[in-house]
Order: C-alpha cells, then sequence, then structure tokens
C-alpha cells in the first residue's frame, strides 16, 4: 500500500531531524501535530543536500548532487520517489503549495558549496538567499497551511530568520568551515586577521536581524508560532554565548548548548509564550 511507504518515508525524515538535530527536533516536537511532517520532511530534504556538500569528501560531490537534483525533479512531476526523504519532501510540496523556485535557489547555493569561493557582498547575500532565507520561506508556507496572503505578509521577516540562523551557524561553525572545508562566507574579510572588533560587527548585523524576525513570529498563527519561537530563542542564546566568547576561540572550537541547556530553554520559553509575552 502506497500509504504505508508514505507514512515510512515521513518517519525517515522524523529520525534524520532527530540524528542530526537535538534543536530543531525540540522545536518542530512545540509545532502543531497537523504540520510537524511537512517540517521534518523539509528539514530531512535540506540535510540531504547538505551531507552531499559537506560530508561525502571521498566521493563525486558534483555527480551526487547532479543525482539529487535530478531526482527531486522526478519526484516533484511524478508524485513519488523510492528515496523516502524525497518522497515525504514531495508530498510536502504538493500539499503546501511550495513554490519550486525556492527549491532551485536552494539547490544553487548548494552548488556554491563545492568549490572555493572568493565571497563579495553580492555573493554571499545570494549565497543566504539559496542557503537559508528560501529554506526559511519553504517553512513558512507550511506554518500559515498554504495560505497566499499570509504567506506574502510574513515572508520578509521569515527570510530575516532564516539568514539570521544561518550566519549564527556561520560563526558556531568557523573552525570546521576554515580550517577543514576552507571555506569563509563572510565578505571582505581575511580570516588570518579576523579578531574581536570583526565578530562584534557580524554579530550586531545578525541582531538586528533577529529583532525584524521577532516581529513576524508574532503574527504567526498559534498552531506553529510556539515551534518558530523556540527556535529563535535557542538560536538566540547561542548567540549570546557566541559574544561571550573571545574570537580567537571561536576559530578554534565549535561553540554549543549542551542538550540539558536545551531542554531549560524550552520549559523558559513555554511559559514566556503562556503568559502571552509573545
Amino acid at each position: 500500500m502506497k500509504k504505508l511507504f508514505d507514512e515510512l518515508s515521513f518517519e525517515v525524515s522524523k529520525n534524520t531531524t532527530e540524528k542530526y538535530s537535538t534543536s530543531f527536533s525540540l522545536g518542530i516536537l512545540a509545532l502543531h501535530q497537523s504540520i510537524r511532517k511537512a517540517i521534518y520532511a523539509i528539514y530531512g530534504y535540506v540535510r540531504l543536500a547538505d551531507e552531499i556538500v559537506d560530508s561525502f569528501h571521498d566521493y563525486n560531490k558534483d555527480g551526487l548532487l547532479a543525482q539529487l537534483k535530478i531526482q527531486t525533479t522526478e519526484a516533484l512531476d511524478e508524485g513519488i520517489s523510492l528515496n523516502p526523504i524525497l518522497n515525504s519532501f514531495q508530498h510536502a510540496v504538493k500539499n503546501y503549495n511550495i513554490d519550486r523556485k525556492l527549491i532551485d535557489q536552494f539547490l544553487h547555493s548548494m552548488q556554491m558549496d563545492l568549490k572555493p569561493v572568493d565571497y563579495t557582498s553580492e555573493l554571499y547575500n545570494e549565497y543566504i538567499l539559496g542557503s537559508a532565507e528560501v529554506v526559511g520561506l519553504m517553512c513558512l508556507h507550511v506554518f500559515v497551511n498554504g495560505e497566499r496572503h499570509a504567506f506574502e505578509e510574513l515572508k520578509p521577516y521569515a527570510m530575516k530568520l532564516g539568514s539570521a540562523f544561518q550566519k549564527v551557524n556561520f560563526l558556531r561553525d568557523l573552525k570546521d568551515d576554515y580550517q577543514l572545508l576552507g571555506r569563509s562566507y563572510f565578505p571582505n574579510i581575511d580570516m588570518r586577521v579576523f579578531n574581536n572588533e570583526v565578530k562584534k560587527q557580524i554579530e550586531q548585523e545578525i541582531e538586528y536581524e533577529f529583532k525584524e524576525a521577532y516581529i513576524g513570529i508574532r503574527k504567526l498563527p498559534s498552531y506553529s508560532k510556539f515551534g518558530v519561537y523556540l527556535a529563535y530563542k535557542y538560536y538566540l542564546k547561542l548567540l549570546r554565548k557566541i559574544k561571550d566568547t573571545p574570537a580567537e576561540r571561536i576559530l578554534n572550537e565549535r561553540i554549543r548548548i549542551h542538550n540539558g541547556h536545551k531542554f531549560s530553554l524550552m520549559m523558559g520559553s513555554y511559559v514566556q509564550y503562556k503568559m502571552a509575552l509573545l
């Protein structure tokens, strides 16, 4: 039965999310049950592409990403894929009217990761658009249950939130990106002289985006608001921890929030939410 395979497909996407990200798993659990499957599906798909460009160093990354592009198109056109993650993703795209242009833009940014790029401000913004902002927009389609007017109203805020999340990730993963993968995303910055002043400028840019994104979070429907707010609070906490860490340490270790602190943050955020602070 196709229904059984579809259930398995969503379960694979859920397991993928839980395996790779405790923080996003907690955030998804805070969403209404009716939309969790679609968000698991989006995360699973994004993780699939991320793994190709970030982890599969002993394989033909160009070939694997090209295969993923072809298989994505086939899954969307045919309404099925033997790849469970792609199968769950095509369901989410169809059920919530996710624009295929967002998927194309995302895959374009993944293509940019396959080769060293000297990031100018223009290329940096292009990469952020595809790797983060459009992912936020895919999720927004689900958060507003496919309602077009609400999507258009909240679109700029979702893009700001996705951008802020990605830039926090850049700072958190600076050691691996620069030292292991040879990547430096921030434009006009010589990583050999990365210091506290440079770090502060990036942090101020992120803080502005978080402030803007919060306006949109307050406008989300009740069934999605708390889950998005929880992810926002987690990344805000991570940014504050990064701010308290000297630039030299950022270059030499990955900043983390331990699982115990994540659960505490979830409970505190829930209390704020129930007290109608949103």
